[in-house]
């Protein structure tokens, strides 16, 4: 069972005024060590991404700005945080290590990134949180490299995947479906391949039903060599962002049922983690840490 992780993908490596929202990359690991569900070996540490593999996904101008340092007020605005040359480099190292887990699950079955799921990131800039788009990245560079022919992306965090549905809307050969709040961010959604947006306030087992009655099809319609899967724990009904009603066990039933039809049907899946706000960070931690507990249970 290989994982992504990186000291660089924590919070001791940022300056002051980013730490809050990396807390979780340095809790979870640890907590995954101390159960004893995870070891020291399970972890790879990514190298940071080429400049040649992000100008395959991102324009140049976008690179430019990033490696100068020169965004507008505007475009860090709407990045979400403020700019730091730090967070270029975590951004590489993280995109560069959901690459690397889909090329570990083509060879294992699954694989498991600590960080990424920055689905807001579009070719031409950063939005949401999101610096570089981490699974676009990657279907790019293994359909560059001739590895898989067909890759299904599955986005079940709480927001839709824009950037990503937009960076492959004339790509016939990256199938991206996003099941997301209907009414939540982005306020303008793009157009995925499958969209499927839920009610604010919807419970476990209807979200799970619709889910249910959804992927499988879906699933047989692309047959995909490679499922990329965004496991956001923001559909729980503690997040202060999600504004859905999932209970922790609920997420964990959903991936329980991504990775089960997925080994039916022979399909590799690699995972990133995405968002997660609850207002406990031992919530954010327990549901983040039941995926892993999945995959070991289902593959290893």
């Amino acid at each position: 069972m290989k994982v992504a992780f990186s000291p660089v993908y924590t919070y001791q490596h940022l300056p002051d005024g980013h730490r809050f929202p990396m807390e979780k990359y340095d809790l979870l690991p640890a907590q995954l060590l101390h159960e004893g569900t995870l070891n020291e070996s399970n972890f790879f540490h990514p190298e940071a991404l080429t400049e040649a593999q992000i100008l395959r996904t991102h324009t140049t101008e976008y690179w430019e700005k990033l490696k100068t340092g020169t965004l507008s007020k505007k475009e860090i605005r709407v990045l979400g945080f403020p700019f730091h040359e730090t967070l270029v480099q975590r951004g590489r190292h993280i995109s560069n290590g959901t690459l690397e887990c889909a090329k570990h699950a083509l060879n294992e079955g699954a694989s498991l990134n600590v960080a990424g799921g920055t689905h807001h990131a579009f070719a031409e800039r950063g939005e949401g949180f999101c610096m570089f788009n981490d699974f676009a990245i990657a279907s790019t560079e293994l359909l560059h490299a001739g590895i898989v022919n067909q890759i299904m992306v599955v986005d079940l965090d709480v927001h839709q995947g824009n950037g990503t549905a937009k960076i492959f809307e004339n790509e016939p050969r990256v199938f991206t479906f996003s099941m997301h709040g209907e009414h939540n961010y982005p306020l303008k959604k793009e157009k995925s391949d499958f969209d499927l947006g839920v009610p604010d306030g919807i419970e476990t087992e209807a979200y799970l039903n619709l889910l249910y009655d959804t992927l499988p099809g879906l699933i047989e319609q692309v047959k995909p060599d490679l499922v990329l899967y965004l496991s956001g724990v923001d559909i729980l009904k503690s997040d202060k962002l999600g504004r859905l009603g999932v209970s922790i066990q609920g997420a964990k039933s959903r991936d329980e049922y991504v990775f089960k039809t997925c080994q039916a049907k022979g399909i590799p899946v690699a995972v990133s983690m995405g968002g997660g706000y609850s207002t406990k960070i031992t919530d954010i931690i327990e549901a983040h840490a039941n995926t892993f507990r999945v995959v070991k249970n289902i593959y290893f």
